[in-house]
């Protein structure tokens, strides 16, 4: 006897899972939460530092908690239990680098920018050599991608036994 399989989509499964283990839910959510904050933290260990700024910038919380930011690597979604990375927008200029280019004036006026020597100098453009790429983030999340589905899975499959066993 074959095993057949329906696809139903993410809400009706929620929905399904809801039906039959509401703590499921919970226990997802959390483990999400615990997944974006530790992933954070390797990033977070693995960023380049300057002044350090950047490094503190990187955190994981729930997508519901910062609305209108845009999270590292992805888009907003409608789960509401999502979770995600978030980090100051510089975060892609160090993942991938920047090409070399010319930094031109706005409406044919100067550059300004500071001089070696500490003052400022005004020049029609400057030429920017651009930056080579510092990756931390994608392969940070391509080592822990599997530990992190197995950490979701084990906080549903747990909560699933409990309601089992009541």
């Amino acid at each position: 006897m074959a095993i057949k399989t329906k696809i139903i989509g993410r809400e009706a499964l929620q929905r399904r899972l809801d039906e039959l283990v509401p703590e499921a839910a919970t226990a997802a959510a959390e483990a999400k939460l615990e997944v974006a904050q530790e992933l954070a933290s390797r990033i977070a260990s693995r960023a380049p530092v300057d002044s350090g700024d950047y490094k503190a910038s990187i955190r994981g919380g729930r997508q519901a908690d910062n609305p209108g930011i845009q999270p590292v690597g992805g888009k907003q979604s409608k789960d509401p239990d999502a979770t995600a990375v978030y980090a100051d927008f510089i975060w892609r200029l160090l993942e991938f680098g920047t090409a070399p280019h010319v930094i031109k004036g706005k409406n044919g006026g100067n550059v300004v920018f500071a001089g070696s020597d500490g003052g400022l100098v005004s020049v029609p453009s400057v030429a920017h050599p651009g930056s080579r790429a510092h990756p931390h983030v994608f392969y940070t999340w391509k080592a822990l991608r599997k530990a992190a589905k197995a950490k979701i899975s084990r906080a549903i499959s747990k909560a699933v036994k409990a309601s089992n066993n009541k």
